[in-house]
C-alpha cells in the first residue's frame, strides 16, 4: 500500500511540474517571447510610439514631436554595393559607412538596428525612391523632440541614443534607440517613452517574406507615452532666464502650499533646440567643453556656494529653539565680534553704525554678525562637549533640507554640507576645539556650503512656519496619479511659536528704513527676505537674496544667486522682488529697476576673473 501510495504521488507531482511548466510556456513566457531568438527565419520591425508631450502648469506647451527618418539595417541581409552612391545619398564618408556597419553587425547580425539616425524631412523622399538598390537597408519613422519655446532646457533635458551599456542594463531599448538622458525626459523617461510596437514576419527558405509569423499572435501595436504637465511657469521661467543674462548663477522659486517648483533658472543657458538632429552631438560637445561658463551646469541644483547671511534665519531658530535667545534677547555690538585674543580674530559686521545693543528683530533687519555669532556660540556651548552641541545644532538645521538630497524627482542635485561634531573631531583629532574654531558658521560661511533649491526649500519652510513639501517638478501625469512622497509634509524640528519672531525681522528687511533691502521692497505686496553676500576666493563676492510673499498665507518662496554680484542688495535682490512682483502680480511698477537688471552685466567681471586665473598659471 505504502508503495501504491509512493507511486500515486508521484505521478501527481510530475504532473503538477508539467503542468506549471506549460503555464509558464504559454501564458507567462509569451508576453515576453521574441521568436527570432531561436528562429532565423523570422523577421522583427518595430513600429515607434510617439513620445508623450510635456506641458507647463498652466497648459503652455514646452516639448513636442516632430517626425523624423532613421536608416535601418539588417547586416546579414547586406548585399554587395555601391557605397560611394550609398555613402553621398547619406551624406557620410567610406571609413563612417564601414564603421556605422561594424557596429551593427557587432550587436547583432539578424536584428534590425539603426544605421544612420534622424534622416531631414528633405533627404526622405529622395531617399526612399532609391532604397531598393540597397539590400538590407530600410527607413524606419520615428519622431524627434520639438521645441516650441526656447526655454528651461536644464528643466526638460533632451533624449539621446542608448550606448551598449544601457542596453546591457536594460533590455527594452535595441540599438539606435532614443531615450532622456537629462531632465525631466530622464526621470519621467518610462512614463514619456510608452512601448514599442513588435511585428514578427515569416520568410521562406529563399528568405522571401511570407506572411505574420503564427498569424501576428506575438505581434503588438505601439502604445504612445502619456503626455505630463510639469510645476513651471513658463512665463515666470523666461522672464528669469531674461534677468539673468549676462550673469552666472540660479533662481529656484517655489509653491510654499505644495512644493510645486515655479521657476528653475540657470545661466548662462542654451537653446533646447540644440539637442535635436543630427547635429546634436557636435553642440553637446561644444557646449560641455565650454567649462568657462558651463552651460550645462545646473546652478539650481548643483551649483555648491556657502548661504551667506541668509543663513543667520537658521541660527536665530536654533538659538530660539535651544533656548538660548528670546526674541528680547540683546547683544552689545561695536563693529564686529572678537572671539580670540589674535589680531585677525575679529568678525566685523557689514554695518557698525546700527547701534547698541541689538535685539533678534534689529540684528535680522541689520544683519549683525555679532549677533549670530554670539547665539551660535551658546547653542554649541550649551552641551557638555563641543560635539555634542554640534550635534544638536547640525539636527535643527538639516530638519530644513540643508546638507542633504531632497529626494526628489530631478535628474541632478548636490548635497552641500552642514558639519556635525563627528566632522570637526576629524579635522581637529587632536585639539579640543570649541566654538570658536568655526564660528564662521554663524553667518553662513565657514564649513557650510548649500544649493540654490535648497535655500529656497528652507526658505518656503520658513514661509510655513515650521515644515515643507518635498520640491518637485511633476504636477500631472497623463491617467495617473503624481507620487505620494509629493503630498507627504516634512515638520522642522523647530516649534512653531519660534517662526514669529523670525519672520517679522524678515518682513523689516524691506520695511524699516535702514533694512538692508529697504530699497527693493514692492508697493502691494509683503514681502520678507534677507539679503547676503558669499566670500569668494575668486574675484568679487556672490550677490545672494532670499524671500517668501506675501508675509501671510505665501505663494512664492525665491532664492537668487549671482556669481561675482559684489553684494545681496546689488543684483539678487531687485531680481528676487522682480520675479515675486511678476508672479504676483503679472507685471513690474518698476521699469527703471526691471530695465536696469534686463539690461546689466556681469561679463567683465567674470572676464577680468579669467585673466587673473590665467595669469596666475
Amino acid at each position: 500500500m505504502k508503495r501504491k501510495g509512493l507511486l500515486y504521488f508521484s505521478i501527481i507531482l510530475i504532473g503538477c511540474v508539467f503542468l506549471i511548466r506549460l503555464f509558464y510556456l504559454q501564458v507567462l513566457d509569451n508576453a515576453y517571447h521574441n521568436p527570432i531568438k531561436n528562429n532565423s527565419a523570422v523577421k522583427v520591425k518595430y513600429s515607434y510610439p510617439e513620445r508623450g508631450y510635456i506641458y507647463d502648469r498652466n497648459g503652455v506647451l514646452l516639448v513636442a514631436n516632430q517626425l523624423s527618418y532613421d536608416i535601418m539595417v539588417i547586416p546579414r541581409e547586406v548585399k554587395p554595393l555601391d557605397t560611394i552612391e550609398f555613402c553621398s545619398l547619406l551624406k557620410i564618408t567610406k571609413k563612417d559607412f564601414i564603421k556605422k556597419l561594424n557596429r551593427a553587425k557587432h550587436y547583432s547580425t539578424r536584428i534590425p538596428s539603426t544605421f544612420l539616425a534622424q534622416v531631414s524631412k528633405n533627404d526622405y523622399a529622395y531617399l526612399q525612391e532609391k532604397m531598393y538598390k540597397f539590400k538590407g537597408f530600410y527607413i524606419q519613422k520615428r519622431s524627434l523632440r520639438e521645441y516650441p519655446i526656447n526655454s528651461a532646457p536644464n528643466v526638460l533635458g533632451y533624449i539621446s541614443e542608448v550606448n551598449e551599456n544601457i542596453i546591457k542594463k536594460k533590455s527594452y531599448y535595441q540599438l539606435g534607440e532614443l531615450i532622456g538622458t537629462a531632465g525631466v525626459e530622464k526621470t519621467y523617461e518610462n512614463v514619456l517613452r510608452g512601448t514599442k510596437g513588435v511585428q514578427f514576419i515569416q520568410r521562406n527558405r529563399f528568405n522571401k517574406e511570407v506572411g505574420s509569423y503564427k498569424n501576428g499572435i506575438y505581434d503588438t501595436l505601439p502604445i504612445p507615452g502619456k503626455d505630463i504637465n510639469i510645476t513651471i511657469d513658463t512665463k515666470l521661467q523666461q522672464y528669469g532666464e531674461a534677468l539673468m543674462k549676462n550673469k552666472r548663477g540660479g533662481i529656484v522659486a517655489i509653491e510654499p502650499a505644495t512644493g510645486e517648483i515655479l521657476a528653475l533658472v540657470s545661466s548662462p543657458t542654451y537653446n533646447p533646440n540644440l539637442m535635436v538632429g543630427r547635429d546634436r552631438s557636435k553642440y553637446f560637445t561644444k557646449l560641455y567643453l565650454d567649462t568657462i561658463n558651463k552651460p550645462l551646469l545646473d546652478r539650481g541644483l548643483q551649483a555648491l556656494y556657502p548661504p551667506g547671511s541668509p543663513f543667520k534665519i537658521m541660527i536665530a531658530l536654533a538659538g530660539l529653539q535651544e533656548g538660548v535667545i528670546t526674541p528680547a534677547s540683546t547683544v552689545r555690538c561695536f563693529g564686529g565680534y572678537r572671539y580670540g585674543n589674535r589680531k585677525n580674530a575679529f568678525m566685523s559686521c557689514h554695518c557698525s553704525t546700527h547701534g547698541s545693543p541689538v535685539n533678534l528683530d534689529k540684528a535680522i533687519y541689520r544683519s549683525c554678525n555679532t549677533y549670530f555669532a554670539t547665539t551660535y556660540r551658546k547653542i554649541i556651548e550649551k552641551y557638555p562637549t563641543s560635539a555634542e552641541g554640534m550635534d544638536a545644532w547640525n539636527k535643527d538645521i538639516t530638519s530644513f533640507g540643508l546638507g542633504k538630497f531632497l529626494n526628489n524627482d530631478l535628474s541632478v542635485g548636490k548635497r552641500g554640507l552642514i558639519p556635525n561634531g563627528n566632522y570637526y573631531n576629524k579635522w581637529y583629532p587632536n585639539v579640543r576645539w570649541t566654538a570658536t574654531y568655526n564660528i564662521s558658521n554663524a553667518i553662513g560661511q565657514g564649513e557650510i556650503l548649500t544649493t540654490p533649491i535648497q535655500l529656497a526649500n528652507m526658505t518656503a519652510a520658513v514661509a510655513n512656519r515650521g515644515f515643507y513639501y518635498t520640491p518637485h517638478i511633476i504636477k500631472k501625469i497623463q491617467g495617473t496619479t503624481i507620487p505620494e512622497k509629493f503630498k507627504k509634509i516634512h515638520k522642522t524640528a523647530i516649534d512653531k511659536k519660534y517662526f514669529e519672531p523670525v519672520i517679522n525681522g524678515l518682513f523689516n528687511v524691506f520695511e524699516k528704513k535702514h533694512g538692508t533691502a529697504h530699497s527693493s521692497r514692492v508697493n502691494g505686496i509683503e514681502i520678507c527676505g534677507k539679503t547676503g553676500t558669499s566670500q569668494n576666493p575668486h574675484g568679487q563676492d556672490h550677490s545672494i537674496f532670499i524671500a517668501f510673499a506675501p508675509k501671510d498665507n505665501p505663494k512664492i518662496a525665491i532664492a537668487v544667486f549671482v556669481e561675482n554680484g559684489y553684494w545681496g542688495s546689488r543684483w539678487a535682490g531687485p531680481i528676487a522682488t522682480l520675479m515675486i512682483e511678476k508672479y504676483l502680480k503679472g507685471k513690474t511698477s518698476r521699469p527703471y529697476l526691471e530695465n536696469r537688471m534686463l539690461t546689466g552685466s556681469l561679463q567683465d567681471e567674470y572676464d577680468k576673473q579669467l585673466i587673473e586665473e590665467e595669469n596666475e598659471k
